[in-house]
């Protein structure tokens, strides 16, 4: 057990900061210069490359740690979208960032992060996108910074943070059937509320956590965005040094929490008969158990299963099996996207995507798509959407009118076949 300058032991997130550092274990609300493991950059990255030249800056601090990834325009859909693409390739070209994910080998930056091996125990990692927190499934601290901080970053390969206090949740119990790890996340958004964490790091823990995959990790610290966390994060286990031993791109530094570590908050979750969970508009944190609401018959107009939250292959795999042999329902647009075009070739390889486009769904390049209402599946005012996103605010994918319903990959599909918000555990 160690002992920080704080008299006490440490949590996940001060010792990385620590380590990202060089100094003793910090304390919560001190400021720390970090060097950074690994930063990251997609469409708004081209914000960056401005104050880069304006600080007189000419090389990358370090190109082999830069990862650029076009992710939410895939391909551009507007002007306005090519220039960003052409600014990002430009740059890279002159600052010899061979890390590229144009179009073709692109997916959303988060997924591809994860599943090449870019973040790994102990690393600090920058993103230009608010839910680089996903990243700290990995027992990293990973988090979202603007455009001119990463200029910073890019240029020096450190970045300034003030140590945040730390949230401890500790989840117990089994999931029943058709529960996941998004109703895990939303139940605890309920609670959290979307400002309950803002500025902390949430660390969670608990038999629950630990039985949990790799890629259900990766949603629920996704979504620690939506409370207002600076990271959320996992402790490295044997699921985290299986997954990373064959992709992982550099060493890692693994590092637990002390016994003794101070938390500003701990929250005990028991999911035992715990029911599939829906984030109602227009907020994550108005979660209601999804039994509730589908006994309203919320009808829907468009579904989405996509996103950096739920468009792995596993969450494909399982809305397949539920679509397969059934329809969707008239009158509702079905979007599938994936969110790598590594998944996408998965799909293909095991006729997922025929399971979808048979059943009168459009399956799409991987991609933000619907998500942020940038680019493909936008709403028109009074529509309503079933998602498997992250946010439901006002205007989030289109007209601030439109209602968005979050929920886990199979609710999406057992919506997107009763043409209204449905349980899925109705299919089993």
């Amino acid at each position: 057990m160690s002992s920080g300058a704080n008299g006490h032991g440490a949590t996940l997130a001060e010792k990385i900061l620590a380590r990202a550092a060089g100094v003793d274990t910090p304390v919560p609300g001190q400021i720390v210069e970090g060097n950074v493991d690994l930063a990251m950059m997609h469409e708004q990255g081209a914000q960056t490359v401005a104050p880069f030249r304006a600080m007189g800056a000419e090389k990358v601090w370090d190109p082999d740690r830069v990862v650029v990834a076009l992710d939410h325009w895939v391909p551009a859909s507007t002007e306005g979208a090519a220039g960003l693409h052409r600014i990002l390739r430009k740059f890279a070209a002159e600052t010899h960032l061979s890390h590229f994910y144009d179009v073709g080998h692109h997916g959303i930056c988060h997924q591809i992060l994860a599943e090449d091996g870019w973040v790994v125990p102990g690393d600090l990692a920058v993103g230009t996108d608010s839910h680089t927190n996903m990243l700290g499934a990995m027992g990293a601290f990973a988090t979202g910074i603007g455009p001119t901080e990463m200029a910073a970053v890019l240029a020096l390969g450190q970045l300034w943070l003030k140590v945040p206090s730390s949230l401890a949740i500790e989840v117990r119990g089994t999931f029943g059937p058709g529960v996941t790890a998004k109703d895990l996340i939303l139940r605890i958004l309920g609670e959290v509320r979307t400002t309950g964490a803002a500025y902390r790091a949430v660390e969670f823990s608990g038999p629950t956590i630990q039985r949990l995959s790799m890629p259900e990790r990766f949603t629920i610290c996704n979504m620690t965005t939506e409370m207002g966390a600076k990271a959320g994060m996992v402790a490295p286990d044997a699921a985290t040094f299986d997954y990373l031993r064959s992709i992982a791109k550099h060493a890692m530094h693994p590092l637990s929490p002390d016994a003794d570590a101070r938390y500003e908050r701990r929250i005990a979750i028991d999911v035992e008969g715990m029911p599939p969970m829906v984030a109602c508009p227009y907020s994550p944190d108005n979660v209601r158990p999804l039994p509730d609401v589908a006994r309203e018959h919320v009808r829907i107009d468009q579904a989405f299963l996509g996103s950096c939250t739920n468009a792995r292959i596993e969450d494909l795999r399982e809305g397949a099996a539920l679509m397969k042999g059934q329809k969707v329902h008239d009158g509702v647009r079905f979007i599938v996207s994936p969110a790598s075009t590594k998944i996408y070739e998965q799909c293909l390889k095991e006729g997922i995507i025929e399971i979808f486009t048979e059943a009168g769904a459009v399956f799409t390049n991987s991609s933000c798509s619907a998500c942020f209402g940038g680019n493909m599946g936008i709403l028109d005012r009074e529509e309503v959407c079933a998602s498997s996103s992250n946010r439901n605010f006002p205007g989030r994918m289109g007209a601030k009118e439109a209602r968005i319903y979050l929920m886990s990959p199979a609710a999406v599909v057992a919506s997107a076949i009763e043409g209204e918000i449905a349980d899925p555990r109705a299919f089993a």
